[in-house]
């Protein structure tokens, strides 16, 4: 007897949890720094790689995940990001030498690119076209909701075992939505890879293409601008607000952002492209962000720039199949986002945190704003670039 299909619907939401997965390599780490170097010992810069490893792998790595899932296939490359991250959680929950961890949260970095680049493909594979922009700002959700239930969950399993539990909770998590996968996700038609990826060279050529490329490379680098700011702002601003308003703005600035994008972000994406969806949320935070130099660290000014963002937020994740018709170059624009997303996590804080030691409040609006303004310039050439290559006579 033949298994019924499961509905299209079903298998978006499936793939939004197991990238919760993802999402929650990152937050279990960042949540419990300090009970991790209080066991280690380690309160430098070497307990921090603990967290920021992923991203360091992930600006280094990201783009040859894309190359790679067009290769192996990309429900292949979301099952070995799966098993890997359960096997790594496992070994965590062992609570191995602190190199040893460092080691293993390297393979933890490989298992989450490999999860973030195959996941949002599959969705905009698998979702019906008239779902397909909601579908893809559910995924652009991941790493807020994941960030808030391990901050949620993480406190009640360390009382009652210790750090090996939320470890091995994540583990299992891990390994059952790879089963869930395994069963549930059908096999999609491989794509057939353009190019070697043999040698050093072979992988540049192969960034530089993509990178050149308008429809694959607008979301990417448009994208580093948000990452540059998002994760800095919720480290920078609540600090320098009220004491009785930090802990307003470090829960509902990000909360804004996920609420704006699955209400206004989705009723926008029915009328107008997810890029124009996207210059609408960055030229809403430009105009929002100036408001600063008016009131200087503020609570609803740093929420309403949250709202703003947003748009950007889940909208990016919606413009790459409506720029990359193959998956293929869904997959290299996908890499592309883990690889700048990255970036901007990475350098965006120490950035501003610089700049604010140099300049005071008044650099951080000024950061803000030329991050915007980038973005936009960045989609408005690259859609000179796309039009002026359809509208080039062919030969």
């Amino acid at each position: 007897m033949t298994r019924p299909p499961v509905p299209p619907l079903v298998l978006v939401f499936v793939l939004w949890l197991a990238g919760l997965g993802a999402a929650a390599q990152f937050a279990k780490m960042a949540v419990i720094l300090p009970e991790l170097q209080a066991f280690y010992g380690e309160t430098g810069a070497a307990s921090g790689f603990l967290v920021s490893l992923i991203s360091l792998i992930g600006i280094v790595f990201g783009m040859i995940a894309g190359l790679l899932a067009i290769r192996i296939g990309l429900r292949r490359l979301l099952l070995i990001g799966l098993g890997l991250g359960a096997l790594v959680s496992f070994v965590q929950a062992l609570m191995p030498s602190f190199p040893l961890m460092l080691t293993v949260r390297f393979l933890e970095g490989l298992s989450h690119l490999a999860i973030v680049v195959a996941t949002p493909t599959l969705i905009a594979q698998i979702a019906p076209q008239r779902h397909q922009g909601a579908a893809l700002t559910l995924w652009g959700t991941f790493f807020g909701v994941a960030f808030g239930a391990v901050a949620l969950i993480a406190p009640a399993l360390l009382e009652a075992a210790g750090l090996p539990a939320l470890f091995a909770a994540h583990g299992l998590y891990m390994l059952f939505f790879a089963l869930i996968v395994a069963a549930l996700v059908p096999t999609p038609a491989p794509a057939r890879p353009e190019q070697s990826l043999t040698g050093l060279a072979a992988i540049i050529e192969r960034h530089r293409a993509a990178y050149s490329n308008p429809a694959i490379a607008a979301a990417p680098l448009a994208w580093v601008c948000y990452t540059l700011t998002f994760v800095a702002l919720l480290a920078v601003l609540p600090p320098l607000l009220e004491p009785r308003e930090r802990l307003i703005a470090a829960t509902w600035m990000p909360l804004t952002s996920i609420i704006a994008s699955m209400t206004l972000g989705v009723a926008l994406l029915r009328h107008i492209s997810a890029i124009a969806v996207v210059v609408t949320g960055f030229g809403s935070a430009l105009a929002v962000s100036a408001l600063f130099f008016l009131t200087g660290p503020n609570l609803w000014v740093g929420i309403g720039l949250f709202a703003c963002l947003g748009l950007v937020q889940g909208a990016s994740f919606a413009a790459v199949p409506q720029l990359n018709p193959s998956d293929a170059d869904r997959a290299l624009a996908n890499g592309g986002l883990a690889q700048m997303g990255n970036l901007g996590n990475t350098v965006g804080t120490p950035l501003m945190v610089a700049i604010f030691a140099a300049t005071g409040f008044v650099g951080l609006p000024v950061l803000l704003m030329c991050c915007y303004v980038a973005a936009i310039a960045i989609h408005f050439a690259f859609a000179r670039m796309r039009a002026a290559s359809v509208s080039a006579p062919a030969g």
